[in-house]
């Protein structure tokens, strides 16, 4: 065997890319405000249950709406404006979102705040699909995990202060006042994103960026790596991890996801109502608690950045594992402050952390160049785990009862966890087999 030439663009000739924190900064701005539209009913279900005239489960039902638009809109959507300059559609959606809860902040009926919602899931679920995959856009592949942190980081902040500070101006001054602020944050932030996000063309990808590793490798006349290379290097042993993107990969991350979506919001759209009411939480406490999980869901997006995004396939069965566990306590420690808190805050840390962490594995496993189509079918898998557990957890509520809604999570954690350990032991099989 022989060495061919080097590859041309070879570490020494070509520096590796700066990592784009102004572009990643911007999208977590955009996903910060979107997300604080999409839950800030869950913080205000008492005053907007009473000044409508409706009950509280149907009040949950709005984020059931929101989510089921954007299920059955995002993929369609994302596919007619496939052409469409990708930046041009992230400002004009979030200027349709300010437009929502502006709507939402005036509707005088029930039925209006659902029509608004309606018209901001539409532009939410185009934002999710599209946005979601322009952190992957705008760096390499192995970097997505890192990037995703960063853009991400909006969500965690919006429970850390969108939705506390939300709950507590709609508290002080009115629920319609807390959407009416929002809606002119959402006007401003769209001339942010519009300044410092930098544009990417349509179904772009981040392929032609040279890769130093890749890049450096000597090829061989008959395409084998030389053994140093093939045993050498942290990087290399990271790339050579990642999972053979495939359709079925981004099947199996997008269903697991919508199973856990469903578990996790058939409890947390009533979380209002239960720490008043099972836990024994003050209503004048309740921003505090809701601003302690944000917090604690802000450490765990910075655990995904830190170590927990670079494996993602043992870091989201253990994330599983303990909310599951998390629950529990919040179960067994009902009408004990402290202990509920401590469990409430874990929750917090495990939950900030898992979403970002099923986004990673998804864009990981998604070949590159349908990482928009990918992207949209995880937002309406998520989205639908998100309207179908405020649903069911509505069902419950009005059947069951507060109490059962923990224990309904519990189960779920447990069926996703199995499925996480059946999906990735297969997904590994198949990345092991070799090319025909």
């Amino acid at each position: 065997m022989t060495l061919a030439p080097p590859r041309p663009s070879a570490p020494s000739s070509t520096p590796p890319a700066r990592f784009p924190w102004a572009g990643l900064i911007a999208i977590a701005v955009a996903t910060f405000l979107s997300i604080s539209g999409e839950m800030l009913p869950t913080g205000l279900l008492p005053e907007m249950s009473a000044d409508l005239g409706v009950t509280e489960s149907s009040i949950g039902l709005l984020v059931s709406v929101f989510a089921f638009t954007v299920v059955l809109t995002s993929t369609g959507l994302t596919h007619l404006t496939r052409r469409l300059p990708r930046h041009l559609i992230v400002v004009g959606l979030i200027v349709v979102l300010a437009i929502s809860a502006a709507l939402t902040a005036i509707a005088p009926t029930y039925e209006l705040v659902l029509a608004s919602r309606v018209l901001g899931g539409l532009a939410h679920g185009m934002f999710w699909a599209v946005g979601g995959a322009y952190a992957g856009h705008l760096v390499p592949r192995a970097q997505v995990g890192r990037a995703l942190a960063v853009a991400m980081s909006g969500g965690t902040l919006a429970f850390v202060l969108g939705v506390p500070l939300g709950t507590a101006l709609g508290q002080a001054l009115g629920w319609r006042e807390a959407f009416g602020v929002l809606a002119g944050l959402m006007a401003l932030g769209a001339v942010f994103v519009h300044k410092f996000l930098p544009p990417v063309g349509p179904g772009t990808a981040h392929e032609s960026t040279p890769d130093p590793v890749t890049d450096a490798v000597p090829t061989l006349v008959d395409g084998a790596a030389p053994p140093a290379v093939r045993d050498g290097g942290r990087e290399g042993r990271r790339r050579r991890a990642l999972p053979k993107p495939s359709v079925l990969g981004v099947v199996l991350s997008c269903v697991i996801t919508a199973v856990f979506m469903v578990g996790h919001y058939s409890f947390f759209t009533y979380i209002t109502p239960y720490l008043v009411r099972s836990t024994g939480v003050p209503e004048q406490g309740l921003a505090g608690w809701l601003f302690a999980f944000g917090v604690a869901g802000a450490v765990g997006l910075g655990m995904v950045g830190w170590f927990l995004g670079a494996r993602p396939r043992v870091s989201i069965p253990i994330g599983v594992a303990v909310v599951g566990l998390a629950v529990t306590g919040m179960l067994l420690f009902e009408g004990m402050i402290v202990p509920s808190l401590v469990a409430f805050v874990l929750w917090g840390v495990t939950f900030g952390a898992l979403p970002p962490l099923f986004q990673t594995r998804m864009l990981q496993v998604a070949p590159e160049r349908m990482r928009d189509l990918a992207s949209a079918f995880y937002t309406t898998g998520f989205n639908a785990g998100i309207g179908g557990g405020a649903l069911i957890g509505a069902l419950v509520l009005d059947g069951a009862g507060l109490d059962s809604l923990p224990v309904l999570y519990v189960v779920v954690a447990a069926v996703v966890l199995v499925a996480v350990l059946v999906s990735d032991r297969l997904l590994a099989r198949r990345s092991a087999r070799p090319a025909a």
